[in-house]
């Protein structure tokens, strides 16, 4: 089996490599489930599927990479070990490949790193060490290691094995839905994305998801070398990569591909769709390529071959609980069925009781009540009342906001 050559990183990755890259990772990683789906065939206006890599072993695409870049290691390398730097899902990938290879692996996370991503990671016997507040901290120490040891340091996407090995995922969704027309791929660093397009034939379109807070993809394909943008903090901070990998690119810029970024509601909306309707638990970055099929619909209709399937890639579903609760509450505002309100009371009993009737009368379900009974513009007899209210859509969300008005309760919307 051919080895891609470390030494020439930035050449382009081709099918063939890929399909190398396939007779190690198909014995290890799951075949993943493409799901098809009404619901958001119906808001797409085009045939949706979606490629579950969320499903995949340690929760996403990155195990598929981490193996072909381990399993391709000399002797000598194996036997000092590899370090890593993630904030999660690069670690889990590198540390299961590590452990099913045999090899010891280090990997660098920053401090606040969620912790069910640090105890899966040691779970598969990495060792972890935390510090730093970024990604970028992280990963300067972990290639400090790398060369006072003599480890490998494993990237996470800039790098022809790992690319060959992500793209996979390309030739299982080719033979699941042959017939497919476009793939909307999340992509932060690219790996995913140049690996897929890599792996499919220049019929199949290819889309990039960016987050607005990172979208690092356009001005670097216009410059044709990865440019360093600000980025800005973004729930999917899978794919918050101020800079994308030399090899990717190099796929990325011989191939047409399509670059589209998606907001923050539009990314938290799409996480609760598809916990609602589709029963399927994604991070905010593996919803990217979905959230623009969904929201994006101008945009990408030269792209759209409405009589060939739309495959959406999830690329991935290890996502902190707290954070979940956070994304699903941001998506129910977003789609109008959160309701913040403020009212000023007079501090009088039942005046309380009678803001929560009014409430309740309009349908809408009271999550929570607060007070705040000091503060700038109250006066000495009055009270502030925060209530978080769930409606059942924004026409609700206006009508239980006028009730309110009407009611004599002077409530602003927060």
């Amino acid at each position: 089996m051919a080895h891609l050559d470390p030494d020439h990183p930035a050449r382009p990755v081709l099918e063939a490599d890929v399909r190398a890259a396939r007779e190690i990772v198909d014995p290890v990683v799951h075949r993943t489930p493409m799901q098809s789906s009404e619901a958001f065939s119906d808001l797409a206006g085009a045939r949706v599927m979606l490629k579950c890599e969320h499903l995949q072993r340690t929760g996403s695409f990155k195990v598929r990479g981490a193996l072909v870049r381990l399993a391709r290691l000399a002797p000598e390398q194996r036997e000092r070990g590899v370090v890593a730097a993630s904030a999660g899902n690069h670690a889990q990938g590198v540390a299961y490949a590590a452990r099913r290879l045999g090899i010891d692996a280090v990997v660098h996370m920053p401090a606040d790193a969620a912790l069910p991503k640090v105890e899966a990671t040691e779970s598969y016997g990495a060792r972890v060490v935390l510090g730093g507040d970024r990604v970028e901290d992280a990963m300067a120490r972990a290639r400090a290691q790398a060369e006072a040891e003599g480890r490998t340091y494993i990237h996470p996407f800039d790098h022809p094995d790992v690319v060959a090995g992500q793209g996979t995922v390309g030739l299982e969704i080719l033979e699941q839905v042959p017939d497919v027309g476009t793939v909307l791929v999340p992509a932060g660093g690219g790996g995913l994305v140049a690996g897929i397009r890599a792996a499919l034939p220049d019929s199949v379109r290819v889309v990039a998801v960016q987050a607005e807070r990172a979208s690092a993809w356009a001005p670097s394909l216009a410059a044709g070398h990865p440019v360093r943008v600000h980025t800005g903090r973004t729930m999917a901070d899978g794919i918050a990569v101020a800079e994308p990998g030399a090899v990717p690119l190099a796929v990325m810029a011989g191939r047409d591909v399509r670059v589209v970024t998606v907001s923050e509601e539009d990314i938290s909306r799409t996480v609760l769709a598809l916990a609602e309707r589709a029963k399927q638990v994604v991070e905010p970055a593996g919803a990217a390529g979905l959230a623009a099929l969904v929201t994006r619909r101008g945009e990408l209709a030269d792209v759209i071959d409405h009589g060939r399937p739309v495959v959406a890639v999830l690329s991935g579903g290890n996502v902190d609980p707290i954070v979940l609760r956070k994304v699903f509450r941001y998506g129910m505002a977003a789609a109008g069925r959160y309701l913040h309100l403020r009212c000023t009371l007079t501090d009088r009993p039942g005046l309380l009781a009678g803001l929560l009737a009014v409430v309740a009368e309009a349908g809408a379900d009271v999550v929570t009540v607060s007070h705040v009974r000091t503060g700038p513009g109250l006066g000495v007899d009055e009270t502030a009342v925060d209530l978080e209210v769930v409606t059942k859509g924004r026409s609700h969300a206006q009508e239980t906001l006028e009730r309110v008005r009407d009611a004599g309760y002077g409530a602003v919307e927060r």
